[in-house]
């Protein structure tokens, strides 16, 4: 496998992603070919520089396939439909945005915005999947606490109330089922939250892998708080709270697969206070993303297509430890794609971004808290990397399926 493939987390046993490959490869051929008429119908005018027509035709074919209409091309589902990546938006937008289409649903933010009668609630859920279930830094139980307290927090809300429900296969340990709810208590308690309803079902040996567990969560939006990646606009800055990349690697080394030995820890932890801490430093905080499936990067491209805007980030200034750092280097990954469950991403108009940063690094959590770009108007629906070389790159969305549960 090179490591072009590796980063892009395609792999030779994947048939679906096998095809994409192909297709890359003809895209390249079709690529090439239209650079050449286009130099043939130029002859005796000033030429173009091949860099400027290599990068114009790829926004345009980019641009031209974010306009279709999303189809799922696989017969069943595959591990990338679950990454955070290309395969997992269109599965998304293709299935069940279609199937359940409504005002409501159509945003896809973290948590749906919910009016009953005077009262604004945010109404989150999720699943967690996670393998190894206990790991450096945590375990499934915390991580589902805090994943969907954030999930309500990024939304603008004061997190409330949370359900859980359990699957445990036949003959997973009682004393590992107890470590678990304690860690759920004790993130519950460090969030403010209450666990007021749930679920329990048993599937046979081999049916599940060990213990999943899906929760909702409910929260109180303040009056005339209005989040949301769309409301990005050209000016705007946009901030991350601390280093990227700590969860998926550490789940990643946790597996005990690779050879590979780094002191990461999963960063995760409740970000209710930190969220709260930004809101009230500056009104101008246009939305907040945890920085969950599919990283950094699937944020950026996020805001850049709810918001029709370009999006300009400095990789110098992405902060990403140097563990972290290396040990995606020696796995051939981009930490700007792995996932985290202590990190949001804002995006806060420009001239409020030294308020917005004050106010993070006041928090515990928020520290390390950076600004790595901003938005821009051109070229709108794409994101792109000033890299530590001077150069720049397109940071697409995520291909394949590099991390498989790591949440």
């Amino acid at each position: 496998m090179t490591s072009d493939q590796q980063s892009a987390g395609v792999s030779h046993a994947d048939p679906a992603q096998a095809g994409w490959v192909r297709d890359a490869l003809r895209v390249h051929e079709e690529q090439a070919a239209e650079e050449e008429a286009s130099r043939g119908s130029h002859r005796g005018s000033p030429q173009p520089r091949a860099g400027t027509v290599r990068e114009e035709l790829v926004l345009e074919r980019i641009d031209r396939a974010r306009r279709s209409r999303p189809r799922v091309k696989e017969e069943r589902i595959t591990m990338s439909h679950g990454a955070g990546g290309k395969a997992t938006q269109t599965l998304i937008e293709a299935v069940f945005l279609d199937g359940f289409r409504n005002p409501l649903l159509e945003p896809l933010e973290d948590a749906a915005a919910l009016r009953v009668g005077e009262a604004r609630l945010a109404l989150t859920t999720d699943s967690y999947v996670v393998s190894p279930l206990f790991f450096p830094g945590g375990n499934i139980g915390d991580l589902a606490v805090n994943g969907t307290v954030n999930d309500l927090s990024v939304s603008g809300a004061t997190p409330l109330y949370l359900s859980a429900g359990f699957i445990l296969e036949e003959g997973f340990p009682v004393a590992d089922l107890g470590r678990i709810v304690t860690s759920m208590r004790e993130a519950a308690d460090a969030a403010g939250v209450q666990v007021v309803t749930g679920d329990t079902k048993v599937v046979e040996r081999g049916k599940a892998d060990g213990c999943y567990i899906n929760t909702a969560g409910v929260g109180a939006i303040a009056r005339g708080l209005d989040l949301g990646v769309a409301n990005a606009r050209p000016g705007d800055a946009i901030i991350v709270t601390g280093p990227i990349g700590d969860h998926g690697v550490t789940i990643m080394l946790a597996r005990g697969e690779l050879d590979i030995e780094a002191d990461v820890t999963s960063d995760t932890a409740p970000l209710n206070g930190l969220a709260a801490g930004l809101l009230s430093a500056t009104p101008g905080v246009r939305a907040m993303r945890d920085a969950t499936r599919g990283g950094v990067a699937t944020i950026l491209n996020e805001i850049a297509k709810a918001a029709n805007v370009g999006v300009l980030v400095s990789e110098n200034d992405i902060p990403v430890r140097a563990e972290v750092r290396g040990a995606s280097e020696l796995l051939g990954i981009d930490p700007m794609y792995v996932a985290c469950e202590g990190r949001l991403v804002a995006v806060v108009d420009g001239a409020a971004a030294g308020d917005a940063l004050a106010a993070l690094r006041a928090h515990p959590l928020g520290g390390q808290a950076a600004v790595i770009g901003h938005v821009t108007a051109d070229p709108p629906g794409i994101v792109q990397l000033k890299t530590a070389f001077g150069g720049t790159r397109i940071v697409d969305l995520l291909v394949g399926d590099p991390l498989p549960r790591i949440c």
